[in-house]
């Protein structure tokens, strides 16, 4: 057997003739024949299609314009150039003589901050669901099934205001706030967590970086061509990591930490130092997260469950132990049926972020609304709405279909 188990995991099951992929010689592309009446008509019809469609689009372009000449407004995004006026709780740095394309941009980097870390979130509690749906255990099992049966049967905008009015307001004051190892605090006010900063002088530790990372690289492809020449599975990225952190290590004991620690410290009236995340950030990151969880979790259980078990067994008849058959076997195969739906959960999520205007958190659209408030500029601020968050879900489509291609099966 020239394949070993572990390209043949790679490739999708375990080895065996014809394992391998194959590629399909792209197919000419089609000439037009402009002798054939039938291509013709279908170019003609095209073309009246999308002159349909630009006739339409201006007259209704023209419509608004009188409409907004007739309001006394006109149709331009000057007003992106104009102070705001207006405070926002949270972000980058702003202040109220900024304009408001400063105020959109705290919005944006305010709602691509919650989606990112509500898409590791919301992964690691789908995957955790999932697991847990498909496991051997009762208990584990039926606590699995109620959380994903509760959570995907009720309505976003209710768990957030529950989160964020029957859990995080309901905490103790900051005086009582809830202690966890003297580094972790939550009050009314939130959550207080350690913040790790840099130190002022790294050029040491750039050095033990670089070449950390330069010997767990080695250490990879060593440890890979190793099992390959072997024929038998293993992880080399444990031994990749493995060596990085020694490194590391041994960086901290001849240079001391490369970082310092600022802890929460708890004064007359609140806490000072660390970093505090916002009841309302904190809210829509638990409901965010909870609620696309247990919808990742489905995607998890049913891609897991499609593969043919007689992948399983194969596997096992080749005497690859049961953990290395989920992880070399099984998961490599699921993922190429859970990444199309997972494409869109994650989608979701990132709309979904649009309700933090029920809790106040200041996130795009809520900035949005406000700033439409006070310019008046109705249709050009839902435009540039609509652009930020188009642009956010084309970006995320781009990369989970770049991902999908390289785990699809290639014909």
């Amino acid at each position: 057997m020239s394949d070993n188990r572990e390209q043949a995991a790679r490739n999708g099951g375990p080895a065996g003739p014809g394992s391998g992929r194959t590629r399909v010689r792209p197919r000419p592309a089609r000439r037009i024949r402009w002798d054939d009446p039938t291509t013709i008509w279908r170019i003609v019809i095209q073309v009246l299609f999308l002159a349909v469609i630009v006739a339409v689009g201006a007259f209704f372009y023209r419509n608004m314009t009188e409409s907004l000449r007739s309001l006394g407004l006109t149709f331009n995004f000057r007003w992106l150039k104009l102070q705001a006026g207006f405070g926002i709780s949270e972000g980058i740095a702003y202040d109220l003589t900024d304009t408001y394309g400063r105020a959109f941009v705290v919005g944006i980097v305010n709602t691509v901050k919650v989606v990112f870390f509500g898409i590791v979130f919301a992964s690691v509690i789908g995957l955790v669901g999932g697991l847990a749906r498909l496991s051997s255990n009762w208990l584990v099992r039926a606590l699995a099934t109620v959380y994903v049966e509760v959570f995907r049967n009720t309505p976003l905008l209710l768990q957030l205001l529950f989160w964020y009015g029957a859990v995080i307001l309901k905490l103790p004051p900051v005086r009582q706030a809830v202690n966890l190892f003297d580094r972790v605090f939550l009050s009314q006010r939130g959550a207080y967590i350690p913040r790790f900063m840099l130190v002022e002088d790294i050029g040491g530790w750039r050095v033990f970086f670089i070449a950390a990372m330069a010997v767990s690289v080695a250490v990879y492809f060593y440890r890979r061509r190793q099992l390959m020449l072997q024929d038998r599975p293993g992880f080399p990225s444990v031994w990749a990591l493995a060596s990085f952190v020694v490194l590391m290590a041994g960086g901290w004991l001849v240079l001391g930490s490369p970082v310092t620690v600022d802890l929460p410290v708890l004064q007359r009236f609140n806490f000072e130092g660390g970093l505090q995340l916002t009841p309302e950030f904190t809210a829509l990151l638990l409901g965010l997260s909870v609620y696309t969880g247990a919808f990742i979790a489905e995607v998890v259980r049913g891609g897991i469950q499609a593969v043919d078990k007689g992948q399983r067994e194969a596997a096992l008849a080749l005497g690859l132990r049961p953990f290395h058959v989920q992880y070399l076997v099984i998961i490599p195969q699921a993922l190429r049926i859970i990444v199309p739906p997972l494409t869109s959960q994650y989608l979701n999520l990132a709309k979904n972020s649009s309700l933090a205007v029920a809790i106040g958190y200041p996130e795009l659209f809520n900035i949005g609304t406000t700033t439409m408030n006070q310019s008046g500029q109705t249709i050009p601020v839902f435009l540039v709405i609509i652009a930020c968050y188009l642009s956010l879900s084309l970006l995320t489509s781009l990369f989970m279909n770049w991902w999908n291609r390289r785990l699809a099966y290639v014909q």
